[in-house]
């Protein structure tokens, strides 16, 4: 993994796979069935389980970039991407989830104090691949995504409760059904805070007037 950002990173499981292969340039998961992340909202049950390898870090800005390959997803829901998983209670994470021959959903999900949203869009069922960059301002996060790993696309911008200080991020797959996939991650790359600053909005400088 390319790292253009000072200090040290380190890889480690939060919760293991079925199976894993890790080299330097490329990991691949395995996922085990009914495996997830999810918490609450609307379903009303809650699942803790999807495998998610990490990093640890107290920078306050910084980039993370990968590319994920999703070849192998099959069956409803089949997910794998970025995430940050803090606790049980708090995390987010972005993928292309698994729906039918038709469509799939690119889609993120917030989960602050135990409870989940989820964002979605459909795209074509032949995407199988995609790019994500997660972002960290303080506690404020954006995350991207981009077809060819050059021009990246707003999916959310999003504050976590509990991720001002020390934070884990990475990656993860999982397949809440009864189902099994292998996801493949490439092009993980570590930079400077791409999502640059905002001064706030400035007025309508034309508008004001005519209302003087």
């Amino acid at each position: 993994m390319k790292n253009k950002q000072s200090g040290n990173f380190y890889w480690e499981w939060t919760r293991e796979p079925a199976g894993c292969s890790i080299e330097p340039d490329r990991v691949e998961i395995t996922t085990a069935p009914h495996t997830d992340l999810w918490q609450r909202t609307y379903y009303h049950f809650r699942n803790d389980n999807a495998p998610v390898l990490q990093m640890e870090t107290e920078d306050r800005y910084f980039s993370f970039v990968v590319k994920t390959d999703f070849s192998g997803s099959h069956c409803r829901f089949d997910q794998c991407g970025i995430v940050m998983y803090l606790d049980s209670d708090n995390w987010l994470k972005a993928s292309v989830e698994f729906e039918n021959e038709k469509f799939q959903h690119l889609g993120s999900v917030v989960t602050n104090h135990g409870y989940s949203d989820w964002a979605t869009t459909a795209i074509p069922a032949d995407v199988k691949t995609m790019w994500y960059r997660f972002s960290r301002r303080e506690d404020d996060y954006c995350v991207e995504c981009s077809r060819d790993g050059q021009d990246f696309s707003q999916m959310r911008i999003c504050h976590m409760l509990e991720g001002g200080g020390k934070i884990r991020f990475g990656i993860y797959a999982c397949s809440p059904e009864d189902s099994s996939f292998t996801a493949v991650f490439t092009d993980m790359e570590i930079t400077g805070c791409a999502w640059k600053a905002h001064d706030g909005q400035q007025p309508d400088q034309e508008k004001d007037q005519g209302q003087a």
